[in-house]
């Protein structure tokens, strides 16, 4: 069973602690994103361009199976993996980390000129708007929450470490 999952919009830290986390563990780091892409061939945003979004988020529900299933270390999902409905059944019962991120963070760490597919248009509006959809998911299919907002990736990492249920 995966150890730990993080969850959170695109800018909070996912993979950034993820990895950090995974080698505190001494466990291994695996990334949905990745999985997606190379089960697709390529990259997430081609993807959302060629495929469109709906089967992106079919191949990502697909990912985030396989990985819960198959994976026992630190698990990074896409920032909207948690909005299909099945991926939210399968994640209860597992120890997921919500990374809660400020919209200024964000931007900062996404940077406003994002290959990222949803931020294409206005990025700060979509993102704000985007954030602000996925919030309450992110709020209830966690067991921990962590704010990165200006804070050091170690210090974050020890923070996951204490909060984790035993």
């Amino acid at each position: 069973m995966t150890k730990v999952v993080l969850i959170g919009p695109p800018g909070s830290g996912k993979t950034t602690l993820g990895r950090l986390l995974a080698q505190r563990l001494d466990l291994t780091f695996r990334d949905t994103d990745s999985d997606v892409e190379a089960v697709a061939g390529k990259a997430v945003s081609e993807i959302f361009i060629e495929d469109g979004e709906e089967r992106f988020r079919e191949l990502e529900h697909e990912a985030v199976r396989a990985a819960l299933a198959e994976h026992d270390g630190v698990l990074s999902l896409g920032g909207g993996a948690i909005l299909h409905e099945k991926t939210q059944e399968l994640l209860g019962g597992h120890p997921v980390v919500y990374l809660e991120v400020g919209l200024a963070d964000a931007v900062q760490r996404v940077g406003l000129g994002s290959a990222r597919p949803l931020l294409v248009l206005n990025p700060r509006s979509q993102l704000k708007k985007l954030m602000d959809e996925r919030r309450p998911i992110y709020e209830r299919l966690a067991v921990l929450r962590v704010v990165t907002d200006k804070r050091d990736p170690e210090e974050l990492v020890e923070e996951i470490v204490k909060g984790l249920p035993a």
